[in-house]
């Protein structure tokens, strides 16, 4: 019997719904586009009428900004990705797009105007640190349960950590999932810092901040290392708080012990356009397959992460999305080529299943930093690397910070 179609041969099935999925893809998108174009001009307006001061956006090419007031060496740090984002609309100058950048921050950067626009969240999470004038960061602090300074020489001296969370997220991650597990050991013997990074949780959110790198890096300078005076740190850090995390090793390469890098996010770009490039991998304009967090979160009871979700402004989350993940890719291998030279332990944890930021990036760590040591999860992905095995991943974080200060486990 002649079989012209043998259901097995050929992979049209496959071909066609990738076909299929492209279309819509680019339908979407294209509806995204305008309806982002639109939202524009109406936050333009609204701006200009309920607070007087029309702010301009990146709807423009970088290289026809002009009048920005920027210095050099700030506009350095702001992410190409903010003037290269895909939109057909402004591409064709619709409606009169692209506008130039008058004025973008009449500051010139830092950590901006005190204040929130009529746009960002109004909670007492976002709102909480203009009340008390207080500008450094929120730190949840947790010092050890008893001191271990001048009791004789068998005492230990005090090790500290400090966590940095990552992208819509904030301390509560560590309070929560990691603080509860740990053992009688550590808790004499560490003092530890989790952070509210600039612009989430209940950390100052500046109206008219960049959200740099730089300006990320101050804010845990002032907040935490100067005014603890911590001559010697472990960091703790997921996704996106693993950009910061080895911009502060790099900084302090001779007083990190150890970084632990959760799900972090690199992705070298041999045409040196690294920021693109993380943009492209972290945001591609396609609608499937979507991401697994969804499923993570829904079988658990996680109120502190549907929180987090709400408790930063659109400002604080874009510019760090933009600057500190996208931009700072390209510093990454930088700061990867100061941890070979340092004496830091490097750990890495992934799951395989992260669609988020995919296992590669680890892998491409150690492969430029060899000594890592690389632990990769089966069957977790972005969010439950860590979630559903709290008691696991706070015993591997003690490990670490033993191994890194040449303490066994138990002492």
């Amino acid at each position: 019997m002649d079989t012209a179609w043998p259901i097995s041969s050929g992979n049209w099935p496959r071909k066609t719904a990738e076909v299929l999925v492209s279309a819509i893809s680019w339908v979407v998108f294209l509806v995204l586009d305008f309806l982002d174009t639109v939202l524009c001009i109406f936050f333009r307006i609204a701006d200009e009428y309920i607070e007087g001061n029309a702010r301009e956006c990146y709807c423009h090419n970088r290289g026809e900004k002009g009048t920005s007031v920027m210095s050099d060496e700030r506009e350095s740090e702001v992410s190409e990705t903010l003037y290269g984002r895909k939109n057909l609309f402004r591409e064709i100058g619709f409606l009169g797009f692209p506008r130039k950048l008058e004025g973008l921050q009449e500051n010139g950067g830092g950590k901006g105007v005190v204040g929130s626009r009529w746009s960002d969240c109004g909670c007492e999470s976002c709102v909480s640190w203009m009340s008390n004038g207080d500008q450094k960061l929120h730190v949840v602090v947790k010092e050890p349960s008893k001191a271990t300074f001048g009791h004789g020489c068998s005492e230990r001296a005090t090790e500290n950590v400090i966590f940095l969370h990552g992208f819509l997220s904030s301390s509560s991650l560590w309070t929560a999932m990691v603080f509860p597990y740990l053992s009688e050991s550590t808790n004499r013997n560490y003092r530890l810092f989790a952070v509210d990074l600039l612009g989430f949780g209940r950390s100052p959110k500046p109206r008219d901040c960049l959200y740099t790198l730089r300006d990320h890096l101050e804010m845990i300078e002032e907040s935490v290392i100067s005014p603890n005076e911590l001559g010697s740190f472990h960091l703790v850090s997921h996704s996106m708080g693993s950009v910061i995390a080895l911009a502060l090793a790099a900084k302090y390469s001779k007083s990190v012990k150890s970084i632990t890098l959760i799900a972090p996010p690199y992705f070298p770009s041999p045409r040196g356009d690294a920021s693109l490039t993380a943009l492209g991998r972290l945001a591609e304009r396609k609608i499937w397959p979507p991401l697994s967090f969804g499923s993570a979160v829904m079988s658990w009871d996680l109120h502190f992460l549907v929180m987090d979700l709400a408790r930063h402004t659109h400002q604080s989350a874009w510019h760090s999305m933009h600057n500190v993940i996208c931009g700072g890719a390209k510093s990454m291998d930088k700061y990867l080529d100061a941890l070979n030279g340092s004496g830091a332990k490097v750990h890495i944890m992934h799951g395989t299943q992260d669609q988020l930021i995919p296992p590669e990036c680890s892998f491409s760590i150690k492969m430029k930093v060899p000594h890592t040591q690389l632990n990769i999860l089966p069957n977790a992905d972005h969010i439950t690397v860590i979630l559903d095995r709290e008691k696991h991943f706070t015993r591997d974080l003690e490990r670490i910070w033993a191994s890194a200060s040449g303490v066994r486990i138990g002492e």
